[in-house]
């Protein structure tokens, strides 16, 4: 068996980066940036009043001039103002363009406007460039704003649309099949007999895949029958760009799925993983390059190795940077004997301090799946058999 590291790179040697598309900007919510953009303009592009009240010239406060005539008004989205004399100030707007000849803006708060006259209050300081957000202090023009392989959420696209990109190339979506295996399986709704089960785990993943952003999921339900799985598989295999499968992939005499996508042409590239729980993960790749992630069945096994795998790998292929990996430290100690990476679901719980602790939540078994309420995530502690004690700092994956 394979270790997760080689897992990993071997998924990430045979996973197609998908092609880009170009959309507009109010399209671009979740996607993954494929270009870099830079800076149209200085940022603030002018020299930007930052409070609401007076713009004025701060050396004729100096001087001792403490009433100023209220010259005009000038308003956000105006063109600039000159101002007539050093006597005189100018009503200004936050955002606005600050008018020539002023280089400080005093509050509104902090003057008295009395027959078109604005009066400064007593102790009222007057600065060069008090309130001003001066031009290009942000960015200045051309300046790097956002790398390909960022995500766009608010900020990002705010920032997009602040350097003019009407249109910017993205990362398309992925056209994606969830498929569960199994005779036992039953939707929920549907009335359940004793020797049967819900049919949860391609709801959890949809639920998953959807919350990252990715869109274009189908899903569909699969008998433990060789001829309904080469039918349906080989649909699956040319009109979509990943499958995820649950279900089927280990050795009983109903585990029919790796033999079904080999006679259809998906060269194998691992079966099983040193790992507990998913140690029966398959991973293989279609004719037409259609990547196959098939998962254990047990909804703990399922979860994990789609949290711990498909997941990092289906961003990876939209051109996503990889995140930095997160690490954290056992809130208690834990014994594993068996010589398999083993992933334990966790709770993160704070102290008194501001520390953050993963406190052991282990489950009975790969298929308790309730044990999973309350839990943010698993981590991934070495081969057995050792203790490890509080404080061992290792990876941590969240659920979301």
């Amino acid at each position: 068996m394979i270790t997760p590291a080689e897992a990993d790179l071997l998924i990430g040697q045979n996973l197609q980066c998908l092609p880009i598309e170009s959309l507009p900007l109010a399209q671009c919510a979740g996607a993954v940036l494929r270009e870099n953009i830079y800076a149209e303009r200085d940022q603030p592009p002018f020299d930007r009043v930052a409070m609401d009240g007076v713009a004025l010239a701060s050396h004729a406060a100096h001087s001792g001039t403490r009433g100023f005539r209220i010259q005009a008004t000038q308003a956000a989205g105006d063109p600039p103002l000159t101002l007539a004399a050093g006597a005189d100030c100018i009503e200004v707007m936050t955002g606005g363009v600050l008018p020539v000849g002023c280089d400080s803006v005093i509050p509104v708060e902090r003057i008295r406007v009395a027959v078109g006259c604005a009066t400064l209050l007593d102790g009222v300081r007057v600065d060069p460039w008090q309130n001003v957000h001066r031009r290009g202090t942000d960015t200045r023009q051309g300046a790097l704003l956002l790398t390909a392989g960022v995500k766009l959420r608010a900020p990002e696209i705010a920032i997009a649309a602040s350097a003019g990109m009407a249109r910017i190339r993205v990362s398309s979506q992925p056209m994606l099949a969830v498929i569960s295996t199994g005779n036992e399986l039953v939707e929920p709704g549907e009335p359940v007999l004793a020797h049967q089960i819900r049919r949860s785990n391609a709801y959890a993943i949809v639920s998953a895949l959807r919350e990252h952003g990715f869109q274009r999921v189908a899903d569909d339900h699969l008998r433990d029958d060789a001829d309904e799985l080469r039918e349906r598989l080989s649909f699956h295999l040319k009109t979509h760009d990943v499958l995820v499968l649950s279900g089927g992939v280990s050795v009983g005499k109903f585990d029919l799925v790796p033999g079904v996508l080999e006679g259809l042409g998906v060269r194998t590239i691992f079966h099983k993983v040193a790992q507990r729980p998913g140690k029966p993960l398959w991973f293989g790749v279609g004719p037409s390059g259609t990547a196959v992630f098939g998962l254990p069945g047990n909804p703990v096994s399922t979860l994990v190795c789609f949290t711990r795998y498909v997941l990092p790998a289906l961003l990876g292929s939209l051109g996503h940077s990889p995140r930095p990996a997160e690490r954290i430290a056992l809130g208690a100690p834990v014994t594993f004997n068996p010589p398999l990476s083993y992933f334990l679901p966790v709770r993160i719980e704070q102290d008194d301090w501001g520390r953050l602790w993963a406190q052991p939540s282990p489950t009975n078994g790969s298929g308790d799946y309730t044990a999973l309420v309350g839990t943010d995530g698993f981590v991934e502690l070495p081969p057995g058999p050792n203790t490890y004690p509080k404080g061992f700092v290792t990876r941590f994956y969240r659920w979301s």
